[in-house]
C-alpha cells in the first residue's frame, strides 16, 4: 500500500539534491518551462531570466531537458549551454567555454568546458551573460541526446 500522504501533487515535480527539478527527458519549450516552473525560491528568478536572456540573444534557439537540466542549442551545431540547480547556486555550463573571450570563471575537468555560478551573493551580470551567450552560439557545441 503506497502512503499518499508522503507524496506530492501529481503535477509538481521531485527536486533532487541542491532543489534541482526532476524532469523527464524532452524537446521543446514545454520541457524546459516544467523545468523553470519547477525551481525553487530564488532560483526559479536566476533560470527564467537566464532563459529570457539565451532566447533574446539567439532568437531560433532549441530548448530540451536532459539529464533533469535545461539545454540550449543551435541547430547542427549543438547544444552549447545548460544549467543546473546546486544548493547556493545555479551552475551556467557553456560546452565550449574555453572559447569565449574573456571566458566564464569557473574551470572544468572537462576539456573546453566553462563555468558561471550564479547565486543570490554573486548575480548574474546580464550583459556579460549575453554576450557569452551570442558567442558560444557561434561556434560548435555538444552533440549530446
Amino acid at each position: 500500500m503506497v502512503d499518499e500522504s508522503s507524496e506530492g501533487p501529481a503535477d509538481k515535480p521531485v527536486l533532487l539534491a541542491g532543489g534541482n527539478p526532476q524532469i523527464p527527458k524532452g524537446d521543446g519549450d514545454g520541457p524546459v518551462q516544467a523545468y523553470l516552473a519547477a525551481m525553487p525560491g530564488w532560483k526559479g528568478d536566476v533560470g527564467r531570466l537566464l532563459d529570457s536572456i539565451i532566447v533574446a540573444a539567439v532568437p531560433d534557439v532549441q530548448k530540451a531537458v536532459r539529464w533533469n537540466s535545461p539545454f540550449y542549442g543551435v541547430g547542427g551545431n549543438g547544444w552549447f549551454v545548460s544549467f543546473h540547480c546546486f544548493t547556493r547556486y545555479v551552475k551556467v555550463t557553456f560546452f565550449a567555454g574555453d572559447s569565449l573571450n574573456p571566458a566564464p570563471p569557473v574551470d572544468s575537468k572537462q576539456k573546453g568546458v566553462r563555468y558561471l555560478h550564479v547565486s543570490e551573493e554573486e548575480p548574474l551580470d546580464q550583459d556579460q551573460f549575453a554576450d557569452w551567450v551570442a558567442q558560444a552560439s557561434a561556434v560548435p557545441g555538444e552533440a549530446l541526446f
